[in-house]
């Protein structure tokens, strides 16, 4: 990797950084704290890096969820990945590892950094590179932050509301580029479905009732052109943080 590419690359991420960070600390620090032995984190950041769904599973993992529930959440979660590989510039890589690394490393912020990118000025190793100093980011926030924990032995467990914090801030976010009341009215009844089915259920029952609202919306548009609303919409309800 030549110089050129390696000040780019640092340059382009070093914002990432700012952000994966801090978020990687309250993770590290609210994993631990709900009885994760710390060595599991750097683990964890590694083999899943899904951001915000780390904090879901670690939920998940603690509260004794079955395997379906835990992968069928992550499914809902990061749905919109699926998207995100159409237009991601994976074919710049050549090595299948390489490749394969990149569709394991492909987080929301990853994306926006690499496919607004003309594709014919990056190189398959800044494309490599971006997403490995990310990664390296996240890695050693969330490591940081359970070691603190482990070492200082205090209570930790207000991290806990790291999460909801962080799928509020999402919320205002979303609500920002798309106004529409009618859109927090149905993520409430969803919601409220997801309550109503019980704990256990409650993830798989409100992702479900919410997709099917989009789709249902989506139909519904079909047969008129799509406005800038209706596209809007669609964007929020598969929208989200990081991995």
């Amino acid at each position: 990797m030549s110089r050129s590419d390696l000040a780019l690359t640092l340059r382009d991420t070093w914002i990432v950084g700012a952000g994966y960070i801090p978020l990687g600390l309250a993770f590290g620090m609210y994993a631990v704290s709900q009885g994760i032995a710390w060595w599991w984190i750097p683990i964890f950041s590694v083999t899943l890096y899904a951001g915000s769904m780390q904090f879901v599973a670690v939920q998940l993992i603690t509260g004794g969820a079955g395997l379906f529930t835990i992968a069928f959440t992550t499914f809902f979660v990061n749905f919109r990945h699926v998207f995100y590989g159409i237009s991601f510039p994976l074919r710049r890589m050549k090595h299948p590892l390489a490749r394969a690394y990149g569709i394991h490393a492909l987080t929301d912020e990853t994306y926006a950094l690499l496919a607004t990118r003309d594709p014919q000025t990056l190189s398959g190793r800044r494309v490599f590179f971006t997403e490995l100093i990310n990664h390296l980011y996240w890695i050693s926030g969330t490591t940081i932050g359970a070691l603190i924990v482990h070492w200082a032995h205090f209570d930790a467990t207000f991290m806990s509301f790291a999460l909801t914090s962080l799928f509020i801030v999402l919320a205002i976010d979303a609500y920002r580029a798309n106004p529409r009341p009618r859109i927090v009215v149905y993520a409430l009844i969803c919601a409220a479905a997801g309550l109503a089915a019980g704990q256990t259920l409650m993830l798989i029952v409100s992702l479900i009732s919410y997709t099917a609202v989009v789709v249902l919306w989506v139909t519904r548009s079909s047969s008129s052109p799509v406005d800038a609303n209706t596209a809007s919409f669609v964007e929020s309800a598969e929208g989200g943080h990081q991995k």
